[in-house]
């Protein structure tokens, strides 16, 4: 591809390059058409393409491109790729679509685009992903955190201020520890809506907390939570809690061909399969809860619909047994008190 600027620059026909290119932006342009009438004809095979693309057009390339490659969502991944690349907001994107995009951005969009279409998440590309409102830094070390997981928070948060949840915390607050806490997505959302929680935060991955301890930095929420490692809740000493939350790996080697190629190729496996079932690491974590949870206190856990009677089955013992469902209708949230 010829810059035309340059082309015609180069073959003295500059007085023609603004009303000929203004007139064709982003088509070929036939040489003829400008050597008609600068007196003076070019080769009729050489074509003058342009290079300029807007901000718009590269948009609609690039939705055009990820569906192409069978990329969820494209226009949403490419809106997400294109602000990464330009350091805008939406709104930018859809107020200046005339707007040019340089060299270097294009070089850039275009390789963001590529990495997407072999599988990368998109968070893992830009680095960030948003969750309860506030903008996490994401890495390969942790599980991109997802709308669903909100419906813990939920969960936790509506049982948290209730009058008698509270009335069990004797030195009025209350405690909660995050177990596998990834991005550190709950424990910071938590920390956010219950100002007065002692909150931990744990997990078996030393770079997952790394990234966890650099959220609640950035958030300036790293004195409100406590980070740990720990399988589970092996190798913690404090207890006994109000609130034993997690999102723990609940899906099963079995289901693996379902799951989006994104995810079984790129995010961390360990954060993703449980074992066989789905139902392995659950199995572990509510008989640890049960021990560390004060009476009345709530065991709160991401599930899906595949495990959800297996987890009801584990919960036999427990009071007040709850399976929310998401906006998909899927169950999602599985919630029970200690007796």
């Amino acid at each position: 591809m010829i810059p035309c600027e340059y082309f015609v620059k180069d073959f003295g026909l500059k007085s023609l390059r603004n009303p000929k290119i203004a007139r064709y932006p982003g088509k070929l342009i036939l040489p003829q058409w400008l050597g008609a009438r600068s007196g003076r004809h070019l080769p009729s095979l050489f074509l003058i393409t342009i290079s300029r693309v807007t901000l718009g057009e590269a948009l609609k390339s690039a939705i055009q491109s990820l569906t192409a490659a069978g990329v969820p969502s494209p226009r949403l991944n490419a809106e997400l790729l294109l602000m990464f690349t330009l350091a805008c907001d939406r709104a930018h994107l859809y107020g200046h679509p005339e707007r040019e995009l340089t060299k270097e951005e294009q070089t850039r969009y275009s390789e963001t685009l590529a990495e997407r279409s072999t599988g990368i998440p998109t968070q893992y590309i830009t680095g960030h992903q948003e969750f309860w409102g506030m903008d996490l830094i994401v890495t390969p070390a942790v599980l991109v955190p997802r709308p669903e997981t909100e419906h813990v928070v939920e969960k936790v948060v509506a049982r948290a201020k209730d009058k008698t949840v509270r009335a069990l915390s004797t030195a009025g607050a209350i405690a909660i520890v995050d177990v596998g806490t990834g991005s550190g997505c709950i424990a910071l959302a938590l920390a956010k809506e219950l100002p007065q929680a002692e909150i931990q935060a744990t997990d078996i991955s030393a770079a997952a907390l790394e990234i966890a301890r650099a959220n609640a930095a950035r958030h300036q929420l790293d004195d409100r939570i406590h980070f740990s490692r720990s399988d589970l809740l092996t190798d913690i000493d404090e207890a006994p809690f109000d609130f034993v939350v997690s999102n723990p790996p609940y899906v099963g080697e079995a289901e693996e061909d379902q799951v989006q190629l994104e995810v079984r190729k790129f995010e961390p496996r360990a954060a993703v399969f449980a074992g066989p079932t789905g139902i392995e690491v659950i199995a572990r974590l509510i008989p640890q809860a049960f021990e560390k949870l004060k009476p009345g206190g709530s065991v709160v856990i991401e599930i899906s619909g595949t495990i959800s009677s297996h987890v009801r089955e584990l919960l036999s013992d427990w009071k007040n047994v709850e399976i929310t469902k998401d906006l998909q209708g899927i169950a999602r949230v599985a919630a029970a008190e200690r007796p």
